[in-house]
């Protein structure tokens, strides 16, 4: 699913989220009339799967923020997608540090901290939101992990830099 433009790329995700949402759609109707099946967390459990890996993807891809609406999902189901995405960014920011993107790794804390703070302003029981707050409490501390982790690759670059100004830039000299 690679494309030199991308436009491949966009074109079959595009195709499989349609696909997705279809089936997604196909079970919340197969099971409308029996709530014992409906409410049993499967739809939920697709629904969040499904909100994760489209935030993430358009995320990664510096596109706006899905809505519910916009992937069919639940609200429920959507706020704990985009908690599960919160973890997922962080692993494509620990890839871009490791790629030594900083500027690519500050964009993403960012997005990761606006997320964040969308999912403190839900306070509602529990037993309305499936356990968010405790989902907000998790991406809560990946996000101050990722912020050390890239404080630090931050500070070991300025420092890998000075090193290399007071050796005039030495060629052969290990980083």
């Amino acid at each position: 699913m690679t494309s030199d433009d991308g436009t491949a790329f966009s074109a079959e995700l595009a195709r499989a989220s349609s696909s997705r949402r279809a089936a997604l759609a196909e079970a919340a109707e197969a099971t409308k009339g029996i709530p014992q099946i409906a409410h049993a967390g499967f739809v939920h459990d697709a629904q969040k799967e499904y909100a994760e890996a489209a935030i993430t993807l358009a995320l990664i891809a510096g596109g706006p923020l899905p809505t519910p609406h916009s992937l069919g999902v639940r609200g429920v189901s959507y706020l704990h997608g985009i908690a599960e995405a919160i973890g997922e960014l962080r692993r494509h920011v620990l890839d871009s540090l490791r790629a030594e993107n900083l500027e690519r790794c500050e964009a993403m804390l960012e997005r990761m901290d606006e997320m964040q703070s969308l999912l403190v302003t839900i306070d509602y029981p529990d037993a309305m939101t499936s356990n968010l707050r405790r989902a907000t409490d998790v991406t809560r501390g990946i996000i101050e992990r990722t912020r050390g982790d890239l404080t630090l690759a931050a500070q070991q670059q300025r420092l890998a830099s000075r090193l290399d100004a007071l050796e005039g830039g030495a060629p052969g000299r290990s980083t």
